[in-house]
């Protein structure tokens, strides 16, 4: 299916005038637009100041007479002086900034013949730049024939003939990926590539992103600032949505994505819209699509695909348009080929497909991101620490040495700062905190054979009497566990980890109460404190 052809320009008072039947006899750029027989114009977004109201009106009306098959919509666009720079491109630019492009059904053309000349620049100046994801569009006079419309002239942009105007723009797009950034400062080279590839595709795209990397790595901050940039540009009009797929099971999964109507299954008192509804004209984040169930992966693959979708128990479909944005710390094209997910919805995903490097192989980010981070914890706390200089030089000099593991990313970063900050005397850590918070971080980074035997482990927390009676089986098993709440963000994420195969066969997950339950076996409670 071909796309349609939208053209916006301005209404030009001085060439598109004329009254009674005599204005058919001159050249009129804007009606000769709709007159050519090879440029079908599906729809024509007409610009006009107010005071030409009543031209626009009847140049509506000529190109209804001329080309049936053109939809004019009119936009009245106010400036204070058409010859002041700053005005004109401060009216264009709002009017690109809020309107609802569709690229993907959709080519666009923008009329740069009419207008005045600082109009004219305005307009070369925004399609340049993208504000308009269009081509150029330029129309002159026909030659003796009173039948001839004239001519045209498509003009694609080469960038590389305009570097000087470019670079005019070279400081927002910066701007644009500091905030894709959370306006870090990030030094990695490859990482900052990345962003800057992220940061074109969100503005241009509307289909689905595949966000991929380790637990912690920043996916779900990043689908938060996507949108966010999105919504700026009021490229999006709705919400943002987050679900972790790795908490749905069973009809839960179906109600919590697609929705449920009263009585659809025991305990549904009352309709439920559900996640994909409330992400309509928004963007739905699917954090760890991965662990979805076969039957939600083909829901979503028709929703993305139709567009609409059955609600449980409906018998009438719901519609939602949303853009996607989906997170897995796993090979989904191994999940494939075991049979655990969807090839035809990997294809649909794995469009724009970005891998987030661990915080581990970015080691000149360090330094940035605990400033960053010390910036969260004021923020949340109202209260502003730093370091003292020989503190800052030891932190900074064992994050990025080989001793720093960062197993868990940024959560790993993010909870260290933060137990520095709480324990800072007088909103400053010294380098006492920094060597204990070191020693917490080595041992919840530990390996079985950094461990040597279990024995330690279980002494830290058990008393001597209960480690007795502990058989030596249970011993090996009790110790794997505490390591796994240890490295754990919370008792629902080390239980997932631990039941990862025999969750999978029960319709309702409840593996943070089977944790519990076991800790409780052996006197232990989550979170477990080591001395």
């Amino acid at each position: 299916m071909s796309k349609r052809t939208v053209v916006i320009g301005l209404l030009g008072p001085v060439l598109d005038n004329g009254r009674g039947p005599q204005r058919w006899e001159r050249w009129r750029p804007t009606i000769s637009l709709c007159q050519h027989e090879d440029l079908l114009v599906h729809r024509l977004e007409l610009l006009y100041e107010p005071k030409f109201t009543t031209l626009a009106k009847l140049i509506e009306e000529d190109v209804r007479g001329c080309s049936p098959e053109t939809t004019v919509r009119p936009h009245s666009i106010a400036w204070s002086d058409a010859w002041d720079f700053q005005a004109v491109y401060g009216a264009l630019h709002d009017f690109a900034r809020t309107y609802p492009f569709d690229t993907e059904n959709e080519d666009y053309l923008v009329h740069i013949t009419t207008g005045t000349h600082v109009a004219q620049i305005c307009l070369f100046l925004l399609t340049e730049s993208h504000y308009f994801p269009a081509k150029l569009l330029q129309t002159s006079p026909p030659g003796k024939r009173p039948d001839d419309p004239g001519q045209y002239a498509i003009i694609d942009l080469d960038l590389s003939r305009y570097d000087r105007l470019a670079s005019r723009f070279a400081q927002e797009a910066r701007e644009s990926t500091s905030f894709l950034k959370s306006g870090i400062e990030t030094r990695n080279k490859r990482f900052n590539a990345l962003i800057d590839h992220i940061e074109k595709v969100a503005i241009n795209s509307r289909s689905p992103i595949l966000l991929m990397g380790p637990t912690g790595a920043g996916k779900s901050q990043l689908a938060k600032r996507i949108y966010e940039l999105k919504k700026a540009r009021r490229q999006l009009a709705g919400s943002f949505v987050e679900i972790n797929c790795a908490t749905l099971r069973g009809d839960a999964a179906m109600s919590a994505l697609f929705g449920h109507v009263k009585g659809a299954f025991t305990g549904a008192l009352k309709d439920r819209p559900g996640l994909l509804r409330a992400a309509d004209g928004g963007l739905l984040l699917l954090d760890e699509i991965g662990e979805l169930g076969l039957d939600e992966q083909a829901m979503l693959l028709r929703a993305m695909e139709e567009k609409r979708f059955l609600p449980v128990g409906s018998d009438h479909e719901a519609k939602s348009d949303f853009q996607l944005i989906a997170g897995t710390n796993r090979n989904l094209a191994a999940r494939v080929a075991e049979g655990r997910f969807r090839e035809d919805l990997l294809a649909r995903v794995n469009l724009w497909t970005f891998v987030l490097p661990a915080l581990r192989q970015r080691p000149e980010d360090l330094e940035p991101n605990i400033q960053y981070e010390l910036d969260r914890f004021a923020q949340a706390t109202g209260m502003r620490v730093t370091f003292n200089r020989e503190a800052r030089e030891r932190y900074v000099c064992f994050s990025v040495s080989p001793e720093a593991k960062w197993n868990g990313n940024f959560r790993d970063l993010n909870a260290s700062i933060t137990r520095m900050a709480t324990l800072s005397a007088g909103g400053r850590i010294d380098v006492g905190i920094v060597e204990a918070e070191i020693s917490v971080l080595q041992r919840l980074w530990q390996t079985p054979d950094d461990h040597g035997d279990d024995e330690a482990l279980l002494r830290q927390c058990l008393d001597e009497r209960t480690t007795a009676t502990i058989d030596p089986f249970d011993r090996v098993q009790l110790a794997y566990v505490i390591r796994t709440c240890l490295e754990s963000r919370s008792l629902s994420d080390a239980g997932r980890q631990l039941f990862a195969i025999s969750r999978l066969q029960k319709s309702i997950a409840n593996d943070a109460d089977r944790l519990r339950k076991y800790l409780a076996r052996f006197g232990l409670r989550y979170p477990l404190a080591l001395p």
